[in-house]
């Protein structure tokens, strides 16, 4: 047997020891608000042990994975089976003072009154979406000085308004993913606001559209997250003891 032929002996014998699933690979469109929280790198090992397949995660704003779902580029994506919510954050000086405001069209309000600076994610994902229609709620148009579109997700936008000393509005599992980590110093200054309450959703990509789409797989992922198990997983998932997300089913 020649060198040539003994390498390609290996190479098969290899080829034919994997796994039928290790080419197998589930595409997974989620937000940043998720994947920064930290909870698919608690959720996703269970579920690939348990299946034996990957998850290849892409994190972008809802409206940006919805359009993934709707070209077919990813199998399945989650964006109601668990939710959050969202809280304004603040440098812990609270230049407007806005703790103890009655609720967060008074806070935002406040905010505008004052001309502090206020960071938007300007991304069109579900969390830009949600703090335009709390801004609209307000009666105000802002868009001076104070008021900075930066076009980033979740964590990068916390970062920034860090930085400046600026209030924002974030999903509270990112916030708390990125305070335990002592990557920002600012402070929850509005919360438990009914308007602020923010749910999640996961969706398999219609396969008669997209016939390419691994929809087995993708309906296994929504069994896994829907289950007593995925839900259990979802509501035991904490940083620094605070519970990130509240399992949704049974609510």
């Amino acid at each position: 047997m020649n060198q040539t032929t003994f390498f390609l002996s290996i190479l098969f014998f290899f080829c034919l020891s994997s796994p039928p699933w290790a080419q197998e690979r589930l595409k997974l469109a989620t937000t940043t608000s998720t994947a920064n929280s930290g909870l698919l790198d608690h959720l996703h090992p269970f579920f690939e042990k348990e299946v034996g397949i990957r998850i290849h995660a892409i994190a972008v704003g809802t409206g940006k994975a919805l359009k993934l779902a709707q070209n077919g580029d990813v199998d399945v994506v989650l964006v109601q089976v668990m939710y959050n919510d969202f809280v304004i954050v603040g440098p812990v000086t609270d230049p407007s003072g806005i703790i103890g405001s009655e609720n967060v069209i008074q806070a935002l309000r406040t905010i505008a009154a004052q001309k502090s600076l206020w960071y938007s994610r300007g991304d069109d994902s579900g969390t830009h979406k949600k703090e335009m229609s709390l801004w609209q709620e307000t009666g105000l148009k802002p868009g001076n000085a104070w008021f900075q579109a930066i076009g980033q997700g979740m964590g990068k936008t916390l970062l920034a308004a860090d930085e400046k000393k600026a209030y924002t509005l974030s999903d509270r599992g990112t916030f708390i993913a990125l305070s335990t980590e002592n990557r920002i110093e600012l402070k929850i200054l509005h919360e438990r606001d009914t308007r602020l309450f923010n749910p999640y959703g996961v969706i398999a990509v219609n396969p008669k559209k997209h016939p390419h789409v691994k929809f087995e797989l993708a309906i296994k992922y929504i069994d896994f997250l829907t289950s007593p198990k995925g839900q259990s997983l979802i509501g035991s998932f904490r940083m620094n003891g605070k519970i990130l997300f509240h399992p949704h089913l049974g609510d």
